[in-house]
């Protein structure tokens, strides 16, 4: 049988996220968590996998905070099934490099083992976050070169 994980954990845990405070957040995590943002690692440089405590807090209060100054993390949804724990959350923040503010939706799929966080995957929506980090808009496929099935070459 699976422990299952209180809101109450969940919400703790998301409001020192939100607040930044990489050492609350660190409490909440395993030694052993595996960390997982997927994102355009080319762009955003903190996204990849992360293996260990010590790696993910150098994520959380190093490597973000050189390319975000996030002003705004909130969890719009938030389901919890036992153990695990999915958000969809909204960030808000400046770019490191010229203060220009992006938001964009991201993911969040957690699971928890003895009220510590073992394992998180978030997924960013990373086309509009690309597209705001870059300040234009992606080229879009030309619809004409579709194949005779409607597919959009790749």
């Amino acid at each position: 049988m699976t422990d299952s994980i209180s809101r109450a954990t969940v919400d703790a845990f998301y409001e020192a996220y939100a607040a930044r405070d990489a050492q609350r957040v660190g409490e909440f995590l395993a030694d052993d968590v595996n960390w997982t943002i997927s994102g355009p690692v080319d762009l955003l440089h903190f996204c990849g996998t992360r293996h260990g405590k010590a790696a993910v807090m150098d994520v959380i209060a190093r490597q973000v905070p050189e390319v975000f100054h996030i002003f705004s993390f909130v969890p719009e949804s938030i389901l919890i099934d036992g153990n695990r724990v999915a958000t969809l959350n909204r960030l808000s923040a400046r770019r490191a490099e010229d203060g220009r503010v992006i938001s964009y939706r991201l993911a969040h799929f957690l699971h928890f083992r003895d009220g510590k966080v073992v394992e998180n995957v978030s997924l960013i929506d990373s086309y509009d976050a690309v597209e705001q980090v870059l300040g234009h808009p992606l080229a879009a496929r030309d619809s004409q070169a579709a194949d005779d099935c409607g597919l959009v070459p790749v």
